[in-house]
């Protein structure tokens, strides 16, 4: 039997920085390795293979007076204008961050109130019915607000749900560790609506935490400088070996999951949106589905149609990576990429947990 209501996305929008951090400017960091050893190889070359693997050639950076709450804030209001909805008729206000806010030249989180309060009052939205809270999810934090704000939707208990997804990595990374490269900053948003079924919106989704062996794949930590001045501070550290190998394990296999609770096979599905973590990574993730279908594999062009990314010019900005993909699409400020009416899309997301999330959605 088909649901009463459909989940589908109203609005679109984001908010990307304006400061542009090039690989360039990492040439004059020095580095160390987990062990407190410096490393032995030229910056250039460290940086020159970063890119190999991670496809990223620059990434953004907020403000100096803006925090995760303040992009979130841009994110939503984007999102509201292009929506056309009264924002006193919002129900939820989910927003998914790892961090809180913190401010610049800090390495303290500051959780209270919580950022969708702060998003809330920022909008100015009056309606104490409108509740906002937030959600902890590692990098598929994003998307798992989405499938929350969905279950919501399809139990009649809101009409309109607004998803936030913001993040200010630059500030929790260690500036003696070459993996701090990877990251940057941003927001995304959407506002996921109830409307009467007519097969568009949200199909079906899956989520797995694999805690008991991987948990400490992605943790905060101190500096790997052993003459770093602020010991008290700690910063993001991932083991990006493991983590490359975990995913290319289990995310095509969740996806698969996925499509097969939506009675869909890849073949039927137009666009593959994955956070953007690593292009090698992402890239590998999505031929390893291919082959779990017994498909081969999509050449260069196909692949870049299938799985558009932004990691090359905006890095990995964690849960904002996945809604900034979105709404460049959507709106259509991606060159060669759009929905049409009927396209099938899949969504899907890895991060510190070890948690990984995937949704179909039908435009």
């Amino acid at each position: 039997m088909n649901p009463v209501f459909s989940s589908i996305l109203s609005a679109t929008g984001s908010h990307i920085p304006t400061i542009q951090i090039a690989n360039d400017y990492f040439l004059d960091h020095t580095f160390f390795e987990k062990e407190g050893i410096s490393l032995q190889s030229e910056n250039s070359r460290v940086i020159n293979k970063f890119k190999e693997i991670t496809g990223i050639g620059e990434r953004r950076y907020a403000q100096p007076e803006q925090m995760a709450s303040d992009l979130g804030y841009l994110a939503a209001k984007d999102a509201l204008k292009s929506s056309g909805i009264d924002k006193e008729t919002l129900d939820y206000i989910i927003v998914a961050h790892n961090f809180g806010d913190i401010t610049y030249h800090s390495n303290r989180s500051r959780m209270v109130p919580s950022l969708a309060s702060r998003i809330k009052q920022q909008l100015e939205i009056i309606n104490p019915d409108c509740v906002a809270y937030d959600i902890a999810f590692g990098c598929p934090g994003w998307l798992q607000a989405l499938i929350q704000a969905h279950y919501y939707l399809q139990s009649g208990e809101a009409r309109h749900c607004l998803v936030i997804g913001t993040e200010t990595l630059s500030r929790v990374i260690d500036p003696h560790d070459r993996n701090s490269m990877l990251f940057g900053d941003g927001s995304g948003a959407a506002i996921l609506s109830a409307s009467p079924y007519n097969g568009s919106g949200i199909i079906s989704h899956k989520t797995h935490t694999y805690a008991h062996e991987y948990a400490q794949l992605l943790q905060m930590a101190h500096s790997y400088n052993p003459d770093y001045t602020g010991q008290e501070d700690v910063f993001l550290k991932m083991n990006g070996r493991k983590l490359y190998e975990f995913a290319l394990t289990h995310v095509p296999r969740v996806i698969e999951t996925t499509l097969h609770k939506a009675g869909l096979h890849l073949s039927q599905i137009r666009k593959v949106l994955i956070h953007q973590a690593n292009e090698k990574m992402d890239t590998a993730i999505v031929q390893r589905l291919f082959q779990l279908y017994g498909m081969p594999q999509p050449d260069h062009v196909s692949l870049k149609d299938l799985m558009p990314m932004t990691i090359a010019t905006l890095g990995n900005s964690s849960v904002a990576t996945i809604p900034t993909l979105l709404d460049q699409i959507y709106k259509g400020h991606m060159e060669g990429q759009q929905f049409l009416p009927g396209d099938k899309v899949v969504m899907a997301s890895v991060g510190a947990g070890m948690n990984i999330n995937a949704l179909v959605y039908q435009f």
